[in-house]
């Protein structure tokens, strides 16, 4: 079996020594904001499907798919499959912010008169759909560059699964 194709795939080549280094950072950046994103969702899956009046199992689909691709993405297994999951949940986000109405990039606070804006949680930034949008991005670029040099993908998964094509 030729598992070259499949090893291209699933754990595409990252370049340069500092292309490895951007994809870490990339890879922990993520993985810090969908634990932290992801986490509070899981623990009220409830509580938040019903603020987001989406079936419990979707949500709990996007909050484990979060968190857990959050968690492989420290170091680096799975890259590919923890992006997808993390991909479909932010897009996810921007079709529903998009048809809220909510702009591609909000206004900056401090341009907001004091008093106009208090969102769900008080005061804050207002809403928009333009993070979820990096998200998607950020996700999309792991997907197609995989984890870099610097990941148990590429140091261990790879290796091992074109030894079993030997």
């Amino acid at each position: 079996m030729d598992t070259s194709n499949i090893s291209a795939l699933l754990f595409p080549e990252s370049g340069t020594a500092i292309a490895s280094a951007g994809l870490l950072l990339l890879r922990l950046t993520m993985a810090v904001a969908f634990i932290r994103h992801g986490w509070p969702k899981v623990r009220y899956l409830k509580t938040w499907a019903k603020a987001m009046n989406t079936p419990v199992i979707l949500c709990g689909l996007s909050a484990y798919s979060m968190w857990l691709g959050g968690i492989a993405l420290i170091p680096g297994i799975f890259t590919g499959a923890a992006s997808l999951g993390i991909l479909f949940s932010m897009a996810y986000a921007v079709v529903l912010e998009i048809s809220k109405g909510f702009p591609f990039i909000a206004p900056d606070p401090f341009q907001i008169p004091k008093g106009d804006y208090a969102g769900p949680m008080g005061v804050g930034d207002p809403p928009s759909w333009e993070k979820a949008l990096l998200y998607v991005v950020m996700a999309a670029v792991l997907i197609s560059c995989g984890g870099g040099a610097l990941s148990i993908d590429s140091s261990i998964l790879k290796p091992l699964l074109l030894n079993l094509g030997a």
